[in-house]
């Protein structure tokens, strides 16, 4: 059986990379950015930001599957080829979303396979695509894009 391609919907979002170290009383959770070398090593240290960050907001809850996450579009951004560096980001989108990004340089888009039941690999954003519930997309830049995927504080 061989991949065939899905459609995905897209969703145009643009990520913060400042980050302050402590937000202001009344004001909405500050984000975490990481730049990262293309390297597959930094999957671990893409984990470790969100992991802090959201262990920082008390969402343990949303750990394990942030983690899965973020190591899926860290390894996707490092098939890319690029040779800078890729920008990992964590923020409260609302405060009933926390959204997982990575900016890397490549304008070439994700494309959501379905891999036949013997393939090793195209499984990244089917899995991507059921833990938020498709609630992922693609914003492309001038020098790159930004893949992210938003997840559901609580019941949504």
């Amino acid at each position: 059986m061989t991949s065939q391609p899905v459609e995905p919907k897209r969703v145009v979002a643009r990520c913060p990379l400042r980050v302050l170290p402590v937000a202001p009383p009344g004001r909405k959770p500050l984000p975490a950015t990481a730049l990262l070398p293309y390297l597959p090593s930094s999957a671990a240290a893409a984990r470790r930001v969100v992991r802090e960050k959201l262990s920082e907001w008390e969402l343990p809850e949303l750990v394990d599957t942030a983690e899965l996450i973020v190591s899926e579009l860290v390894a996707n951004a490092v098939k890319t080829g690029c040779l800078t560096r890729m920008t990992v980001s964590v923020r409260r989108v609302t405060d009933r979303t926390v959204r997982v990004a990575v900016r890397d340089g490549s304008r070439t888009l994700p494309v959501l396979m379905v891999a036949g039941c013997d393939e090793e690999g195209h499984r990244g954003l089917a899995l991507i695509h059921a833990l938020t519930r498709g609630r992922w997309g693609v914003a492309v830049e001038s020098f790159g894009k930004v893949v992210h995927a938003d997840l559901g504080v609580g019941r949504l």
